[in-house]
Formats: C-alpha cells, sequence, structure tokens
C-alpha cells in the first residue's frame, strides 16, 4: 500500500509538474485576430489566377531568398534538405516509388504561390511580400525547368504557366 502511494505521488508529481510549467503556453485558441493578421490568410487563390495579387519576379532574385528563407529546410536548388523535396521526380509518379515534387504532381503554378504565401517561411509563415512569393515561385518554376531564368512571375502570367502533370488530376466537383 506505501508502495503504491509512492508510485501515485511521483506520477503526480510529474504530470502535475509538466502542466505547470508549460501553463502559460497555451494554444491561444478562441483569441480574436485584429484586420491585420486575419489580412495575412483571408484570400483565396484560385487555379486560374483569380485571386492573385499585384507584384512580380523572377528566378535570379527567387534564388537570392530562396538561400536566406528556404535552404536550410529543402537543401541546395530544392533537393537534399530535411523537408520535402521540390525539384525533379519527372516521369516518376507512375512507377513504384513516386516522387512528388513541384515539377512533377503539383496541377497549378498559383497553388504554389498560394502555399508559398500562406505557409512559407516555416518559421514565419505569411511575412513574404508578394513581390517575394512571386520570385520564390519564379525560382522553382525554373528549377524544375518550366519557365525561364528571367522570366517574369506576376497575376497574369502565372495563371498561364502549364505545370506537367496539369491534366493528369479527375476535378470530383465541376461546376458546370
Amino acid at each position: 500500500m506505501c508502495m503504491r502511494s509512492v508510485l501515485l505521488g511521483t506520477v503526480l508529481g510529474l504530470f502535475g509538474g509538466a502542466t505547470t510549467v508549460h501553463a502559460d503556453e497555451s494554444p491561444r485558441l478562441g483569441e480574436s485576430l485584429d484586420e491585420a493578421a486575419t489580412a495575412t490568410f483571408d484570400f483565396v487563390v484560385l487555379p486560374d489566377g483569380e485571386g492573385l495579387p499585384a507584384g512580380s519576379g523572377d528566378a535570379i532574385s527567387g534564388g537570392q531568398l530562396y538561400d536566406s528563407n528556404c535552404l536550410a529546410c529543402h537543401g541546395i536548388e530544392g533537393a537534399g534538405g530535411i523537408n520535402d523535396v521540390l525539384v525533379g521526380g519527372h516521369g516518376t509518379l507512375t512507377g513504384n516509388l513516386p516522387n512528388k515534387t513541384v515539377g512533377s504532381y503539383w496541377p497549378y503554378a498559383t497553388t504554389l504561390f498560394d502555399y508559398i504565401r500562406r505557409a512559407m517561411p516555416y518559421p514565419e509563415p505569411g511575412s513574404l511580400s508578394n513581390d517575394e512569393v512571386y520570385s520564390l515561385t519564379a525560382y522553382l518554376l525554373f528549377l524544375n525547368g518550366i519557365v525561364g531564368e528571367e522570366d517574369i512571375m506576376s497575376a497574369e502570367s502565372l495563371a498561364k504557366v502549364e505545370m506537367p502533370n496539369r491534366d493528369n488530376f479527375v476535378w470530383a466537383y465541376r461546376p458546370d
């Protein structure tokens, strides 16, 4: 009986101490966001480019941004990092080990822009300007051989980019 009390006290002490130490680190659920914080994520970019903001960028400036914001996680030129590989994989989707990258899998360049704008860079999502996001998008498209290094990506040009896997998706919903 005494051993059981000691064990129970130890377990309660461990869990009780853990919750006390981290009590002020709540996930802040239910807190209201101000307009500026909401505007960072309150947008929709559609595959046809509707919703893309003003701005522009090219792969040359995107490469510099990549080195300072993305290299640590995604590796040199989008491969070999600790997170997803972003380049290569062409022709692997029908094999036993598909390599789903920006160039081999993603159906729309506008989706890439939207993802970078919402979720990257990892420690500070939403911190990049529209021009920086267009530049990073151009750089990743360039690394995948989809656009040229000096091609300017903007709302108009990005929507016209034909991704290699674009026609291999089936829409679950068709508005027509």
